[in-house]
């Protein structure tokens, strides 16, 4: 997954801290930089596009979703969240007929996406 944005050593320290996601790769050109972060939870890749002659903030747009984080223990990661000053929000059970489809909260990154956090159940793995 990739996202652009504005502020590299903000979003670097909120991946760190929120995620666990540390620089993988990284590769300067001359109008931008790419920097790869992973963890040993996952294969998985957050790409971080950080343009070197923008000073704006991105706008959203209507095709971004949200990228999701699985967690062993929610209602820790929230408090952890919580303390970390990162703001986020209130837990959800999500129901369908009687039956616990997930559990989760949304946090917004440094730039504005929207992260949900999921309690580990059922397909959330």
């Amino acid at each position: 997954m990739m996202i652009r944005v504005l502020d590299e050593e903000k979003s670097l320290k909120f991946y760190g801290q929120a995620f666990s996601l540390t620089v993988a790769d990284r590769r300067d050109f001359d109008s931008f930089t790419l920097v790869y972060l992973s963890n040993d939870q996952s294969d998985f890749e957050v790409e971080l596009t950080i343009n070197k002659n923008n000073s704006k903030p991105y706008e959203m747009g209507t095709a971004y979703g949200h990228l999701a984080f699985c967690v062993d223990d929610l209602d820790a990661e929230h408090q952890r969240f919580s303390v970390a000053g990162f703001s986020p929000r209130k837990i959800t059970d999500f129901e369908h007929n009687g039956e616990l489809l997930a559990r989760f909260f949304f946090v917004q990154d440094p730039d504005g996406y929207e992260i949900e956090v999921l309690q580990r159940h059922g397909r959330y793995h």
